[in-house]
């Protein structure tokens, strides 16, 4: 499929729809800084159907929340480390008005002069480069961020978030690249095993009648943080996830892959 142009999200956070209807289902999300590229526009050009730099994923957004940027400009996103947000939710000034972002979010701030940015933007909040990889205890602090954000399908942010966006998410931050879908996640990495080979960081994968493939971060102490109605963390074996609250099996445990570098 052709690219007609490309941008960039300037808004906290854009839905992404399967569909062009209003009420589509979410099939992921953009957060500031994140760019796409445009591949078609709807009959009456109220919906833009993107692919999302990233990770590839594809879907339909508002036309309204659209913001164009030239080749070169993309291009330029590509190359640079910019900054992205360890904050809860921080602001920025972005075109001399106040705008509130959320955690994971990228500002086009960067070490190198070698880009001539086409926007101005003040920001003095919390943030990591984009590429600079962390190891588990940064990855645990920042998991623990999303703690009790509710289950959103295709959420990406500490309001509302899926199981496979928040492995993305934490990942992402700390410095890791991982698909958006858990079917994607799995076959990434490193595998391992079983259990006993696992350190803090490592993300395993479940089965549920209720959902298909799960995942999650495993923790130190036997624990995993994962999304299941909400960001909680629960115990892990080798048989899967055992809630805290209830003492049930929720997750049958089926993978174990490994991304971060060092623990």
């Amino acid at each position: 499929m052709d690219v007609l142009g490309y941008g960039v999200c300037r808004l906290a956070l854009v839905p992404v729809r399967l569909g062009t209807e209003e009420h589509a289902p979410q099939v992921t999300q953009l957060l500031f800084g994140d760019h796409y590229e445009m591949l078609r526009v709807d009959e009456k050009r109220h919906r833009i159907y993107i692919r999302v730099h990233m990770d590839g994923t594809e879907g339909w957004i508002d036309a309204s929340q659209h913001h164009g940027i030239t080749h070169d400009y993309f291009e330029q996103i590509n190359l640079a480390n910019f900054k992205i947000t360890t904050d809860l939710t921080c602001n920025i000034l972005y075109k001399k008005s106040p705008l509130t972002i959320l955690l994971g979010s990228i500002v086009p701030i960067s070490n190198s002069e070698l880009f001539k940015m086409e926007e101005q933007f003040a920001f003095n909040g919390e943030s990591k480069s984009l590429g600079q990889k962390r190891e588990f205890e940064f990855i645990k602090t920042i998991a623990q961020k999303y703690l009790n954000a509710p289950e959103v399908a295709g959420g990406k942010s500490p309001f509302g978030i899926d199981a496979s966006g928040f492995v993305q998410m934490v990942m992402k931050i700390a410095g890791y690249s991982l698909s958006r879908m858990t079917l994607q996640q799995i076959n990434e990495g490193t595998k391992l095993q079983t259990l006993g080979e696992t350190k803090p960081g490592d993300i395993a994968f479940f089965k549920t009648p209720k959902s298909g493939l799960h995942t999650g971060i495993i923790l130190d102490e036997d624990r995993v943080i994962h999304v299941d109605g909400k960001v909680r963390i629960d115990h892990l074996n080798e048989d899967g996830i055992l809630k805290l609250d209830t003492k049930v099996y929720t997750h049958q445990l089926s993978g174990l892959r490994r991304f971060i570098t060092s623990t």
